[in-house]
């Protein structure tokens, strides 16, 4: 594929995600799948743990919704499914070096694979062409995360629903809000960088 034609996929097609800039191919869906689990894997060691919450801060969720948008709702679901599906059967990419199915946090990796889903179809409409649109698309990937993963925690643990939203949801905040601002600079920097190499 050529310069020009890199260029035309990015600028033409609105639904295009930035996997699309490569040369379509099962050898690239797979290295795209694989290495998509591997970087939410990555990240995930990247781990600090929250006083009174069995949940720590990790780059994961950041990565999740890194793949998701930038692969497309298919294969960011691919991607994340691996991830929680190679973890569940133990395999220690989960937070800090953990795997397993039945963690407290669990339900935090199942709502990785469900938003990088909604943010990458999402992004096959153009929302992470913009800074307004990527930070709407990463917000609202991070309320699908919690939307599963606080319940999760509360079922786990026999946490009441006030203390589940105290210590797993709370004290992410600040750091969704770093993590969406990245997002925001980043996502649309490739796509005019892109763009621009025509």
């Amino acid at each position: 594929m050529s310069t020009a034609s890199l260029s035309s996929a990015a600028t033409v097609r609105p639904g295009a995600v930035l996997a699309d800039l490569l040369p379509a191919s099962r050898a690239r869906d797979i290295a795209l799948v694989v290495g998509g689990a591997a970087l939410t894997g990555l990240a995930a060691q990247i781990a600090v743990p929250v006083p009174g919450s069995p949940v720590p801060v990790t780059g994961q969720t950041f990565a999740a919704l890194l793949v998701g948008t930038a692969f497309g709702a298919r294969l960011g679901f691919l991607s994340l499914a691996l991830y929680a599906a190679a973890g569940a059967a133990g395999v220690p990419w989960f937070a800090g070096g953990t795997s397993g199915a039945f963690g407290a946090s669990f339900g935090y990796v199942l709502g990785m694979l469900l938003a990088a889903t909604v943010v990458g179809a999402l992004a096959r409409r153009g929302a992470d062409r913009s800074v307004v649109r990527t930070a709407a698309t990463m917000v609202l990937g991070s309320a699908v995360i919690y939307a599963v993963g606080v319940p999760y925690l509360m079922l786990s643990t026999g946490m009441s629903l006030s203390a589940a939203v105290a210590a797993g949801l709370v004290p992410f905040l600040l750091g969704d809000a770093l993590k969406a601002a990245l997002a925001m600079g980043a996502l649309p920097a490739a796509w005019k960088l892109a763009g621009r190499r025509g």
